[in-house]
């Protein structure tokens, strides 16, 4: 299988497409969602019944052809890895209900899509899992508020004297981060992310947080997908090392 299967594309491209990683055993692609309304039976045609009728339950048609494609594109991804065809990739529902291969399967694996694009990760070592989250720099919300609810004081105080636009876009980077963490345990928004503490200071380094959000668990890594974007890849080793190795 080579890269010009994607589905819907033949020869004429449109695949996701590879980025930079930042560590050997991490794969990051990037996916545009539009697609032509041709295109989209031979997508539609790689999902499984769940996600046919997942789909199906969005509002919208423009909803619904963003899931597909994303869906589409991370299956393709999945199957370039296992060498099987996209149709054929097992995804199960693990706990707390995220996706993930059957089990024992490598790679572990996440997507997050924003704006019309896609970020898919996969991770391909024993014992970790991974998470990724993006978000349009120029999102507006009430991060003052958010910030009260999400993050912990020791931010709320490193942002305290920025500007409003400042503040808005240093809590959507340390959003990125936490929400990243959250899908790699799983826990999405009942982690307890006021009590997870991130340093942007130097790169991106948790520095507070309770089990299993404890730093030494957890490298995160910004993704230069574009200025218009923040987007960060969070590593989580979520079997812990024993006790005397820390």
């Amino acid at each position: 299988m080579s890269v010009s299967d994607f589905p819907g594309t033949g020869n004429a491209g449109g695949e996701p497409q590879p980025l930079a990683s930042p560590e050997r055993d991490l794969a990051i692609w990037w996916c545009p969602l539009a697609r032509d309304a041709a295109a989209m039976p031979a997508l539609w045609a790689t999902l499984s019944p769940e996600e046919v009728a997942r789909a199906g339950r969005f509002g919208t048609d423009a909803l619904r052809q963003r899931y597909v494609v994303g869906r589409a594109a991370l299956r393709w991804t999945l199957a370039q890895r296992l060498g099987i065809d996209p149709a054929a990739v097992a995804i199960r529902r693990g706990e707390r209900g995220r996706p993930m291969l059957d089990e024992g399967r490598a790679p572990d694996f996440n997507v997050t899509h924003t704006l019309g694009v896609a970020l898919i990760a996969h991770l391909d070592r024993p014992g970790w899992r991974v998470g990724v989250d993006i978000e349009g720099v120029d999102r507006t919300l009430s991060h003052d508020a958010l910030a009260r609810k999400f993050l912990t004081d020791r931010e709320r105080s490193a942002i305290a004297m920025l500007d409003d636009d400042a503040r808005r876009r240093a809590f959507l980077r340390l959003w990125t981060c936490k929400e990243a963490m959250s899908k790699a345990t799983g826990d999405g928004l009942s982690a307890p992310f006021r009590e997870i503490g991130i340093d942007t200071t130097a790169g991106l380094v948790v520095t507070e947080g309770p089990e299993p959000y404890a730093p030494h668990r957890w490298a995160l890594h910004p993704v230069p997908v574009s200025d218009d974007l923040y987007a960060t890849v969070a590593l989580w080793s979520a079997t812990p090392p024993p006790a005397n190795s820390r």
